[in-house]
Order: C-alpha cells, then sequence, then structure tokens
C-alpha cells in the first residue's frame, strides 16, 4: 500500500508554525496581520471556501473577515473597494474570492489588487516573478503542494514532475515553483492538446493531475513507485449519499493507489494545504509591508 499524504495533519504543522510568526507580529506591532476577503455573490460553494479560510486565519490569531456583497455589486464598486483595501494600512491582504459574477471582468479585478497584499498570488507582478524564481507571493495551491512534498520527506531535486494542467492558478505556477531553486526538479507539463497522455505520465516520478476531469488518471497511466499529488476536486452525482453527490479527484484512486509509492486523497489531501498556504501568504506580505526587525 502507498504512503497516504494526509494534508490534514501536514496543514496543522503548517499553522502551528504559523502562530509563533503572528504572535510576534502582533508584538513588534501591537496588532495582528489582517486579512480582508471579498465574497460577491452567494455562490453555495465560494461561501463554504470563504468560511474555511477565515475560521483557519482566526484559529492562529489572524485579524479575518469577510466583506459580503450581493451578486449585482457593479463592477466599479468592487474596483473601489479593493482601492480602498490597497490604501489601508492596517489591511495585510487582500483575497477576492473567486469565482465572480459574469458582468464583472475578473482579470480587471485581479490586476487591481496591488501585488504586495495579494495573498492568492494571481496578480501578473507576482506571476512573473514566480515564472522567474525571484521570489513573490505563489498561489496558494501550487505552494501548497510543492510544501506538502517538502514536509512529507519527498525529495524533488533531480525527479521528473509530469502536470497534468495548465491553468495560470495550479499548472503554470507549479511548472515554475518545481524547476526553479530549491525544488530543482525536470518539469513537463501536458493538457487537454497533448496526445498519448498516458506515454508522457508514464514517464513521471511525480504526478500532478490538475485538469478537474474526474478520473482522468488510471492506474495504466502511473509508473510503479510514482508519487501522485491529485489536485482535483469533483462533485459526483451519487444517490446513496445524503447530499446526492461526493467529491472524487481528476485520479482514479482505487486503480492508481496499488502502484503508487505515495498519493493524495480527496479530499484532505492539496485542500487543506491551499489554505494554510493562504496563511502563510498573509503572514508573509504583513511582515514584507512591515520591513526586517531592528
Amino acid at each position: 500500500m502507498p504512503t497516504i499524504l494526509d494534508g490534514v495533519a501536514v496543514a496543522a504543522r503548517v499553522r502551528a508554525d504559523l502562530r509563533a510568526d503572528v504572535d510576534a507580529f502582533r508584538v513588534r506591532t501591537g496588532r495582528p496581520p489582517c486579512l480582508r476577503v471579498v465574497l460577491v455573490g452567494e455562490h453555495p460553494a465560494s461561501a463554504s471556501y470563504v468560511r474555511g479560510k477565515t475560521a483557519a486565519a482566526a484559529e492562529i490569531g489572524i485579524d479575518a473577515d469577510t466583506l459580503r456583497h450581493p451578486s449585482t455589486m457593479p463592477e466599479a464598486d468592487l474596483l473601489a473597494l479593493v482601492a480602498r483595501l490597497n490604501e489601508d494600512d492596517g489591511v495585510d491582504g487582500i483575497l477576492v474570492q473567486l469565482p465572480l459574477p459574469d458582468h464583472i471582468a475578473t482579470a480587471r479585478v485581479i490586476e487591481a489588487v496591488r501585488p504586495s497584499k495579494d495573498v492568492d498570488g494571481f496578480h501578473p507582478e507576482n506571476a512573473g516573478r514566480i515564472a522567474m524564481g525571484s521570489g513573490g507571493l505563489a498561489p496558494c495551491t501550487p505552494a501548497g503542494v510543492v510544501e506538502l512534498l517538502k514536509r512529507s520527506g519527498i525529495e524533488t531535486r533531480g525527479r521528473h514532475a509530469v502536470i497534468v494542467g495548465r491553468s495560470n492558478i495550479v499548472g503554470r505556477p507549479l511548472a515554475s515553483i518545481l524547476a526553479s531553486r530549491p525544488a530543482d526538479a525536470t518539469v513537463t507539463v501536458c493538457h487537454s492538446a497533448t496526445p498519448d497522455l498516458g506515454a508522457f505520465t508514464r514517464l513521471a516520478d511525480i504526478l500532478v493531475a490538475a485538469v478537474g476531469q474526474p478520473g482522468i488518471i488510471t492506474g495504466a497511466m502511473v509508473r510503479e513507485g510514482a508519487v501522485v499529488i491529485d489536485v482535483g476536486i469533483n462533485r459526483v452525482d451519487d444517490p446513496t449519499r445524503e447530499r446526492g453527490y461526493r467529491l472524487v479527484g481528476d485520479v482514479d484512486f482505487a486503480s492508481v493507489a496499488p502502484r503508487a509509492s505515495a498519493i493524495t486523497p480527496v479530499p484532505g489531501g492539496v485542500g487543506p494545504m491551499t489554505i494554510a498556504l493562504l496563511l502563510k501568504n498573509t503572514v508573509e506580505a504583513a511582515n514584507a509591508r512591515l520591513g526586517p526587525a531592528r
């Protein structure tokens, strides 16, 4: 049986480490790091994600609050709100929960967030810095994947990492992080137009699935002994469940697990790490704005 990479347990360790950083920040400033989350609309999944993020932030002492607005909020009003948060010296991190309503240009809002407060790591300046290996706040999910590998004792240096998915939120930044120092992996990125996907995935020492397609990675596509990271989280109908659905990943766990040396579950793998790295980004953003201790 493979090692199950327990994101819940590892995320708890990350949060425990961050508590000391939050306490040190409070000693220096007389206040905790401050995170403001903007939620536009009543999308059930978004509301659930936001509750999880703010609860985790409060647990380690971050001042986290959600600014809720109706789905009819004009784009101009949202941009004005972001501008006010940018100028508020008491706010260290800003997160605009996605997706936004269709009448709002998501890219325009992302670019409006000051890069130094962009704890989601989506601003083009942060994306560019990550691609160049020159710092910047990294998107939380790819940063969480790397943190999970590191804290689980999985070596990336010299390993061949194959990423299935090229989104700006996961695939592209993860490729940049893994290829840069100190991860030092050799990286292949596959996507929907990749012919014979299995020919590439079977070469992976570390295989990351991040395409949002339930069970797209099967056992026949995985090399014996590979580490498999499942970023996908998909709802599939299941009348036997009270809610009428169950959550599954992009990896067919039943057929892949016997071949893997280590594998993440869904749920309980990458998801908790994403939230933990959001908190880490918030603390780093707060400390960066404060400057070095004297």
